[in-house]
């Protein structure tokens, strides 16, 4: 069994277990952060899930129906989508000169010819991505067809079904998300893609695994299968995607825990677990956090 670290498990968490669905009553983790005079609920996300999931904790529609503001990584709506979507076509197109296939070894130019034709996505497409565009595209087309989509994901929901009272905010722009990708050195954009093509290829069963270890709220069996591998594999881009990143929305959730109030946030899950995660660093800098 290959874990899918880097893109694959960040895009399934903005992410072992048995391969056996969770038990019925399993629900992922929150945490709840508390002052004098605020109360900061942390909830992590898979931005794409299958339909019928009985995923929402109690504690955390609790605290939706008495929030003052409500905070995810980037705007929920789409004209959010459409910005990301066209920023996307323009960083992630790889510049005149050697294309996709070529900059890979043969063995990975193999799957990604076996993965785009299994998923139907045209190999002169991919051809002139950039490695982080292509995994983006091939793992979301991939678990889409296991019945995943961003519609049934954890921020559609939760921002559909949050009070029209409760104040809206982002922690990052689409530019600035896209960017952190972007600016990854090539040559560990290449290594994440290779990795996680073997991946996808050997290990069918890698997406149901996952949300079985959300559901079960197993932080460091999370931090297993989808933070340590991308260290490991790729550590410029786990830099950029989950520790700098970490520090920028740290600070911005210092700033809302000075004011007083009560807040929900709801990020990928993967920025949650071990050391370098929100609740950790919360902790150490003396918050009361309530929760794994």
């Amino acid at each position: 069994m290959r874990r899918l670290p880097g893109l694959c498990a960040l895009i399934l968490l903005a992410l072992s277990a048995a391969c056996a669905p969770p038990p019925a009553q399993a629900q992922p983790a929150v945490w709840i952060v508390r002052d004098h005079d605020s109360e900061m609920l942390l909830f992590g996300s898979i931005h794409l899930l299958p339909p019928g999931l009985d995923w929402r904790p109690k504690a955390l529609d609790e605290a939706l129906a008495k929030a003052d503001d409500l905070w995810f990584e980037l705007p929920v709506d789409p004209a959010t989508e459409q910005e990301a979507a066209r920023l996307a076509m323009r960083l992630g197109v790889l510049p005149p000169g050697p294309g996709l296939y070529e900059r890979l070894p043969e063995d990975s130019r193999l799957r990604l010819g076996r993965m785009a034709v299994k998923y139907g996505l045209p190999a002169n497409v991919l051809d002139q991505l950039k490695p982080w565009f292509a995994e983006v595209m091939l793992v979301t087309t991939m678990v889409g067809a296991q019945g995943a989509d961003i519609a049934n994901g954890v921020e559609q929901q939760v921002s559909a079904t949050a009070p029209p009272g409760v104040r809206r905010e982002a922690l990052e722009r689409v530019e600035d998300q896209l960017s952190a990708f972007d600016h990854v050195p090539m040559d560990e954009q290449l290594a994440s893609l290779a990795y996680n093509l073997q991946a996808m290829e050997e290990d069918p069963e890698a997406f149901d695994r996952l949300v079985a270890i959300w559901m079960s709220a197993d932080q460091a069996a999370l931090e297993a299968e989808a933070v340590a591998p991308l260290e490991a594999v790729a550590p410029a881009l786990y830099e950029r995607l989950i520790v700098a990143r970490n520090a920028a929305w740290l600070a911005q959730l210092q700033d809302r825990l000075e004011g007083s109030g009560r807040t929900v946030v709801v990020v990928g899950a993967g920025h949650l677990v071990g050391e370098v995660g929100l609740p950790e660093r919360l902790r150490a800098l003396g918050y009361e956090v309530e929760g794994p």
